[in-house]
Order: structure tokens, then C-alpha cells, then sequence
């Protein structure tokens, strides 16, 4: 218990050594990694049964070989593909605004650094290692978590063209 304690302290001082938009940023990457986890999940859980469906219902098919399959067939992959697609670009978009919030956490912390030179004239250097810290670890901050959402996203967006190109070959127009 008493670890626990200490790993909390912890996180308690680096969070106020990084200002309040390092809050942003922790909350933003506990979502951008739900969304990568749940994508994962249905990768892994729930897509066999999609693709399954579609297989199922394109094989109850009599004919194939008509613009009405074909459009049937376009249709099936366009819906596996949406839900295959589900939640991608909300991960994109939290990549992106992840080294932004890291931004605005070195602007914060730069006008932390000229209020104390401001009022002590430069004097207090302890005040301005603060202010340039809360200035530096934001953008650290924002900087790991665009990049272990790149590689992520990288990972999930090539896992869902494999699937979705799967699912286009085993829809055949064979009859």
C-alpha cells in the first residue's frame, strides 16, 4: 500500500510540474487509447462474425453474375467495411491534437517564465525552472502520445485494408 501511495504522489507532482494542460493531455490519451482498444477488441472478437454474416448471406445468393449481386456484393462490403472503418478517424484526430495540446502546454508555461521575469526582473531562477518546466513537459507529454497513437493507428488502419481486402476476395462472383 505504501508503493501505491508513493506511485501516486508521484503522478501528483509530475502532473503539477506539467501545468493544468497536461491534464488535457492525460485525458486525451486515456481516450485515444480506449478507441485504439476497442478496435482492437473488434478486430480480434467481433469481426469474424461480421465477415461471417456477409459470407453467409452472399453465399445464399442463387446467382452472382447479375448488377443486382453485384450491387448486393458492394453493398455487404460496404457495410463491414463501415464497421471495420468504426471510430479510425476519431483516433486520427486525437493524434493530431495530441502534440498541439503539447503546444499550447509551452505557451502556458512560457508566459509562466516572463510573469516571473516580469515581476523579479530574472532573479528568482527557481520560479522560472518551473515555469520553463511546465513549459517542456507538456510538449513531451504530447509528443509520446502522438507517437505511440501513430504507430497504433498505423498498426489498426493496415489491419483493417488486409481485412476488408479479405472480405472483397472471399465474396466471389463464381455463379
Amino acid at each position: 500500500m505504501h508503493a501505491l501511495n508513493d506511485a501516486w504522489a508521484a503522478v501528483n507532482a509530475f502532473m503539477a510540474s506539467g501545468g493544468p494542460v497536461l491534464l488535457l493531455i492525460a485525458i486525451l490519451t486515456f481516450f485515444m487509447w480506449t478507441l485504439i482498444f476497442e478496435r482492437v477488441f473488434y478486430f480480434n472478437k467481433s469481426l469474424k462474425a461480421d465477415v461471417q454474416g456477409a459470407l453467409d448471406q452472399w453465399e445464399g445468393r442463387s446467382e452472382r453474375k447479375s448488377w443486382s449481386a453485384h450491387q448486393i456484393r458492394y453493398a455487404l462490403i460496404s457495410r463491414v467495411s463501415e464497421k471495420i472503418q468504426d471510430n479510425m478517424d476519431m483516433i486520427q484526430a486525437c493524434v493530431s491534437l495530441a502534440p498541439l495540446f503539447g503546444l499550447l502546454g509551452t505557451v502556458w508555461g512560457m508566459i509562466n517564465v516572463f510573469e516571473v521575469l516580469a515581476i523579479t526582473g530574472g532573479g528568482d531562477a527557481k520560479q522560472m525552472a518551473s515555469g520553463v518546466s511546465m513549459a517542456t513537459i507538456p510538449t513531451m507529454a504530447g509528443m509520446v502520445t502522438a507517437l505511440s497513437g501513430v504507430f497504433a493507428n498505423t498498426y489498426l488502419q493496415g489491419k483493417a485494408e488486409r481485412e476488408t481486402q479479405l472480405l472483397e476476395d472471399h465474396l466471389t462472383m463464381d455463379h
